[in-house]
């Protein structure tokens, strides 16, 4: 699978999970952020085709990280991996431009389903 990932998140052993579970559905192109501003400087339109981020990380949320790529581009799915699962953060999270949630622990399957959902396998 041809697909290029941006993932963000302060935890490198979540960002490790992300990456085996990410090869495990065959996706080998993963470029990884350790918060949201490095998420932010990054990304560059045309260049991914999926954006996986955490919610809770230093510098700036995911929520912020989702702000500023759907800015720059409006059709990228971007992909909130979280415990915050209440509705009051989703629809937050949905109105700042997060396409999809997948919630902690998640399993390679879950992620596989996610990434066809939204064209991406």
């Amino acid at each position: 699978m041809g697909i290029r990932v941006l993932m963000a998140d302060d935890s490198k052993t979540m960002r490790t999970i992300i990456r085996r579970s990410l090869l495990a559905v065959g996706v080998s192109e993963a470029t990884e952020a350790s918060d949201g501003n490095e998420a932010i400087a990054l990304f560059k339109p045309g260049e991914f085709d999926l954006v996986l981020t955490d919610w809770n990380m230093p510098g700036q949320p995911g929520i912020e990280v989702a702000r500023a790529i759907r800015a720059q581009d409006a059709k990228i799915p971007i992909i909130m991996i979280t415990t915050e699962a209440d509705k009051e953060r989703v629809v937050q999270a949905v109105q700042a431009g997060v396409t999809d949630y997948l919630l902690k622990p998640f399993t390679p399957d879950a992620l596989r389903e996610k990434l066809s959902k939204h064209g991406c396998g």
